[in-house]
């Protein structure tokens, strides 16, 4: 773990700031594990609250992640994931690129989904759903995001994170066979 630097913001006010994160991203959901770094004010009632509103939560993943934590092993792994999904999503990047220069991808380079905007005048998200499921991918539709879809960019959301490293080329090359458009 590290102390706040000079610049972060529980600098300018530690009394006030609380820091939350969660394992079920970088490890796995049914851990269920996550963590609080509180101002000293705060540490016994929360304490407390966790007390009363669960008693449940078992003590050897608690364990497990603190010497996960302690022994940076967390951290090795956070940074080797991070390295592996950034990989994936350049090679996202650059088979639509080549393949499929006509879809847009849109976000930072963060995270485990891509956002890629279809063409006008192409086939629209319903089309491509369609052509999805029968090659066996599975994307959503950007227009389920949106509280008004109509007038809104046609567009997929794209996880590039579940495939088995040995199925991902497959699964690239599916996309791309999905998206091809004669303009």
């Amino acid at each position: 773990m590290r102390r706040a630097s000079a610049c972060s913001p529980g600098s300018t006010a530690p009394g006030h700031v609380v820091y939350a994160g969660t394992a079920s991203k970088t490890l796995a959901p049914a851990l269920r594990l996550g963590w609080l770094v509180l101002p000293a004010a705060l540490v016994e009632p929360v304490a407390e609250a966790k007390r009363l509103a669960d008693a449940h939560t078992p003590s050897l993943g608690q364990l497990v992640l603190a010497d996960l934590i302690t022994g940076h092993a967390y951290d090795r792994h956070v940074r080797a994931a991070r390295l592996r999904y950034r990989r994936r999503r350049d090679a996202l990047v650059e088979a639509l690129r080549s393949r499929a220069p006509h879809v847009r991808v849109l976000g930072v380079a963060a995270g485990l989904h891509a956002l890629l905007l279809l063409p006008d005048g192409g086939p629209g998200e319903h089309e491509i759903m369609a052509r999805a499921a029968a090659r066996g991918l599975a994307l959503q539709p950007l227009g389920e995001f949106w509280q008004r879809p109509d007038g809104r960019p046609p567009g997929l959301v794209v996880g590039y994170s579940t495939p088995l490293q040995s199925g991902y080329p497959a699964a690239l090359d599916a996309l791309c066979s999905v998206l091809r458009y004669k303009a």
